[in-house]
């Protein structure tokens, strides 16, 4: 899998430094209000400068994270 960093920024300028998509001012946190929501399919429609690639990148990041955290 590729780096973090190879699927979201942050900057100061771009939303307030939050996490952005690469390429995008669509934020992470965005992703996850629509998947609490909607749904994937939902989310890629709104935000069509966002690819499948990246959001599916994202959400299996936060799943990794949270089992390791949890094991942990």
């Amino acid at each position: 899998m590729k780096p973090l960093t190879h699927y979201i920024t942050i900057n100061r300028e771009i939303a307030a430094g939050a996490p952005v998509f690469k390429g995008t001012r669509v934020t992470v946190k965005t992703l996850f209000d629509y998947l609490e929501e909607s749904s994937l399919e939902e989310f890629l429609l709104g935000y069509p400068s966002v690819s499948r690639e990246q959001a599916e990148a994202v959400i299996e990041m936060a799943a990794t994270k949270l089992l390791s955290d949890l094991a942990a």
